[in-house]
C-alpha cells in the first residue's frame, strides 16, 4: 500500500519562496501529527512521500479541506502569524495526510504541482 502527504499552497497571496517553504513545513508537520500512529509509521517506512500542490483562492482551499474531512483524512489548515509578509490570521496552506495515496488522490488528484 502506498502512502503520501499533500500540501496545498494558495498562489493568490504571492508569497516569497522562503515564506512558501515555511508554510509548507508548518502544514506538513501539523497534518502529520493528526494522522494515526500506524499510518505515520507506514508513511515514514515508505519514504515520507510529499507532494506540494497549488490553488488560486481561499475558497478552493477550504473546499478541499471539507472534502478531505469527508474522507476522514488527517488535515491541517495553516494560518500565518502575520509577522512578515501578510496580515495575521491569513490562511496560507492546507496539509492533507499522510494517508493512503488512493484516498488522497480523490481529493487532490486534479490539482497542479506548485
Amino acid at each position: 500500500m502506498e502512502y503520501k502527504q499533500t500540501i496545498i499552497i494558495r498562489t493568490d497571496l504571492k508569497l516569497s519562496k522562503g515564506k512558501i517553504a515555511v508554510q509548507v513545513a508548518h502544514a506538513a508537520v501539523s497534518s502529520f501529527l493528526k494522522a494515526k500512529f500506524t499510518v505515520r509509521r507506514q508513511w515514514i517506512k515508505s519514504g515520507q512521500k510529499k507532494i506540494v500542490l497549488k490553488v488560486s483562492s481561499i475558497e478552493e482551499l477550504l473546499n478541499l479541506k471539507e472534502i478531505a474531512e469527508g474522507y476522514k483524512l488527517p488535515c491541517s489548515l495553516i494560518q500565518d502569524a502575520g509577522l512578515t509578509e501578510i496580515p495575521p490570521g491569513t490562511i496560507t496552506a492546507l496539509g492533507i495526510g499522510p494517508s493512503r495515496s488512493s484516498i488522497i488522490d480523490k481529493v487532490t488528484g486534479h490539482l497542479r504541482m506548485l
